[in-house]
């Protein structure tokens, strides 16, 4: 038995975030009992399901393993925050789309809830644990809200940000670079700290613990996801650079990389990053650099979202211009949508927005992602302001790739999926409209032999446009 023996672990969320860290968290203690809770009837029968509502590799065989063992999923909030000893709270933070801050802020409203319900519902003192990425001091906004109980219950408020890549989140839980936990400087605070410390020192090694104030807790996060898509700004900078110089961006990223200073990670030239933190975060940091009157410092940052977004419209319009200056009524096969590879998420996936140029140009697109459900895709295009009658009269979702590429006059890579490195290229050229146009969005195909096979081909960085 280990010292959290008899712990109860709830966390309130049952997303991205909450489901895959509280599985491992129970794959790891199994005398601790966890409990995920959530409001929707429909994201917690599939947790119950043999159908998840994620995909992650390697998720389904712990969830397997440890459900209705050590680890629970139900919609009884009330219940498991009366039982509960650690409170994790992973609720969805999305940006604001009106009033102060819009567009950069994030929306802490459902961390205000959550945390009025605890204090409303606890009858003894509860550690809660902010994992939600959230602007900096949304913790002391919480702890004022948790303090504010009409029962005298003093609960303590810490610090957890995740640090997970979706698409390799359990190798992310299973081996962490490291857990950051931030807390109040008290002696209150830090005996909070100490017991999810003690959780985490079942399977992660002591040194890679690192504990930090509330304030530096909440803030490396933000930052930690800043210097990530900035690096996916620069060299997709270079990659235009690339481009008019006849440089190839790999050879520059290779030999950058090898400085050990500077790292060869995060320097893989592509259509654009995307997913639900890079650009978040980052507007998030351009708000709270605004609100303490950094504007110059703010600005910085802002433009590594707006190289971001100026990395989508580039690779679009080549695509158009690469295709004798128009794509109207011409079929495109458009190979994934997720916004990564070994995941069905969409949010801010780059794909939604080369779509949407390409769909305002008049292409018709045929569209085939292995993980991506269709609403999905509609919700997003939709949230990239894609008409609806576009999407309904030009796109076409296709449950296979050679379906998709029958008839196209182009296909476009805008996923990086393993498979797509293993198509027969023969057959998709046999079955294409001549001349046959591949544009590779994320540059891992053998580009050197699809042109032998009579594809013209544009890779992002290595082909010098006049």
């Amino acid at each position: 038995m280990g010292k959290c023996a008899g712990l109860q672990i709830v966390c309130i969320g049952a997303g991205y975030v909450g489901g895959p860290t509280m599985a491992m968290i129970a794959y790891k203690c199994h005398d601790v009992t966890v409990t995920v809770v959530d409001i929707s009837e429909k994201q917690i029968a599939a947790w119950n399901s043999d159908t998840l509502p994620i995909y992650e590799p390697g998720l389904d065989d712990i969830v397997k393993e440890r459900r209705n063992k050590n680890l629970f999923f139900s919609t009884d909030v009330d219940g498991a925050v009366e039982k509960g000893d650690i409170i994790f709270v992973s609720v969805n933070t999305p940006t604001k789309t009106s009033g102060i801050g819009a567009g950069r802020a994030a929306n802490i409203s459902n961390c205000e809830l959550v945390a009025r319900n605890i204090a409303k519902v606890a009858t003894s003192p509860k550690i809660v644990v902010e994992k939600s990425t959230v602007p900096v001091r949304t913790a002391e906004s919480m702890g004022r809200v948790l303090a504010a109980n009409e029962k005298g219950i003093k609960h303590q408020i810490i610090s957890s940000p995740e640090f997970l890549a979706e698409g390799t989140a359990i190798e992310d839980l299973l081996e962490p670079s490291r857990v950051l936990i931030g807390g109040e400087q008290t002696p209150e605070g830090h005996a909070a700290v100490q017991k999810l410390v003690d959780v985490y020192e079942y399977w992660c090694p002591r040194e890679r613990i690192i504990t930090t104030n509330l304030w530096s807790s909440e803030l490396s996060k933000l930052v930690a996801n800043a210097f990530l898509a900035q690096r996916v700004s620069s060299i997709n900078s270079i990659s235009a650079l690339c481009e008019v110089s006849g440089a190839d961006v790999d050879e520059v990223a290779r030999a950058v990389g090898t400085d050990y200073r500077i790292g060869k990670h995060f320097l893989k030239s592509s259509v654009g990053f995307g997913g639900s933190c890079f650009k978040k975060d980052i507007l998030n940091l351009v708000y709270l650099c605004e609100s303490f009157g950094l504007h110059d410092v703010a600005e910085y940052w802002n433009w590594v979202v707006k190289m971001n977004e100026l990395q989508k419209e580039r690779f679009a319009k080549t695509i158009v211009k690469r295709m004798f200056n128009t794509v109207t009524r011409k079929k495109i096969a458009v190979l994934g949508f997720a916004f990564k590879a070994d995941t069905g998420d969409t949010r801010e996936t780059a794909a939604s927005d080369v779509c949407r140029f390409l769909l305002e140009e008049g292409a018709r697109l045929s569209v085939y992602d292995p993980k991506v459900l269709a609403e999905d895709m509609e919700r997003e295009l939709l949230y990239a302001k894609c008409e609806k009658d576009q999407i309904d009269q030009q796109i076409t979702r296709v449950e296979d790739v050679y379906a998709a590429a029958k008839d196209a006059h182009a296909v476009v890579i805008l996923t990086e999926w393993k498979e797509f490195k293993e198509l027969d290229f023969d057959k998709i050229y046999s079955v294409m409209e001549k001349p046959a146009f591949i544009f590779d969005g994320r540059n891992i195909l053998d580009h050197a032999g699809l042109r032998e096979k009579g594809f013209e081909v544009f890779a992002l960085g290595k082909n010098k446009i006049n």
